[in-house]
């Protein structure tokens, strides 16, 4: 994939059977080949921030991120994201298993535009993603 080429969804998940999970649900709408997927919120920065030399930030059309990540985690990419104005506007939905309450109100604060706590059984969870994808890459209209 070319730099100039839109990725259209970052995966952001170090749980490679959450992973292998969610490309499943996303295949399913044929979204498969607009996914990356880095494991560590380090790599999710460099990932977007990384091309900032090439005419600035990578800008996928939405960026699916867990919160508890090695090396920097969920709550720290999402505040560096929505902290920066070249990468305010991208959609975050973070998609974890945490239920705290204390998470919830903290990723709203920082700006998350969705927080969906992932299920539990095999068929909701491939459902719900699904019916993520779908929403944040044929129904919402993003900025230009």
């Amino acid at each position: 994939m070319s730099d100039g080429e839109q990725l259209e969804v970052l995966l952001v998940e170090d749980n490679l059977d959450d992973v292998a999970l969610t490309l499943r649900a996303l295949r399913k709408h044929n979204f498969i080949n607009k996914v990356h997927v880095v494991n560590d919120g380090a790599a999710a920065l460099e990932h977007i921030f990384g091309h900032a030399g090439g005419g600035g930030p990578h800008r996928p059309r939405v960026i699916f991120l867990d919160l508890k990540l090695p090396k920097i985690s969920g709550l720290e990419v999402l505040s560096r994201l929505k902290a920066d104005e070249r990468t305010r506007t991208i959609p975050v939905v973070v998609l974890t298993s945490s239920h705290e309450d204390q998470d919830v109100t903290e990723c709203y604060r920082l700006g998350v535009n969705s927080y969906i706590v992932k299920p539990v059984e095999f068929d909701d969870f491939i459902r719900s993603v699904s019916e993520l994808g779908f929403y944040w890459m044929l129904l919402n209209k993003p900025p230009v």
